[in-house]
């Protein structure tokens, strides 16, 4: 099967940089699957699951957050606040987040507070389901 370039940055690190068959990826209005030689794209990209399928055909799931993709001649980018693979994904720490987030959201907050309880309960619920926490 033909590949293409794939770099995922995370805000701290360099989360996969290198050659795979397809890429699917959670956005605003449901999941994107990238192959070669897709048309030129550029789309948000929420908390969720990134499946990465390798040139030797085995996956490669994480759980990734809010950010953008860019696919650009046969190369993929994807900016976003984290990316965290099963085995680095604290469960009692993730389910400890989602308690305190849902918490928050039963107080009164400004909207900005709001938002960050909501975007802060996404994380944990995500990192809780490729845990199989949920």
């Amino acid at each position: 099967m033909k590949s293409f370039h794939l770099l995922v940055l995370a805000s701290d690190k360099v989360f996969y940089d290198g050659k795979c068959v397809m890429a699917i990826l959670p956005a605003q209005d449901g999941q994107i699957g990238i192959m070669a030689n897709h048309g030129d794209i550029v789309a948000a990209v929420e908390v969720g699951q990134i499946r990465i399928q390798k040139e030797d055909e085995s996956w490669t799931h994480a759980v990734i957050g809010r950010g953008v993709m860019q696919f650009i001649n046969n190369r993929m980018t994807v900016l976003t606040e984290f990316a965290e693979l099963p085995e680095e994904i604290d469960e009692k720490r993730a389910l400890a987040a989602k308690e305190r987030a849902q918490e928050q959201l039963r107080q009164k907050q400004s909207l900005q507070e709001y938002h960050q309880s909501k975007a802060a309960l996404a994380r944990a619920i995500a990192r809780l389901k490729e845990k199989g926490g949920i």
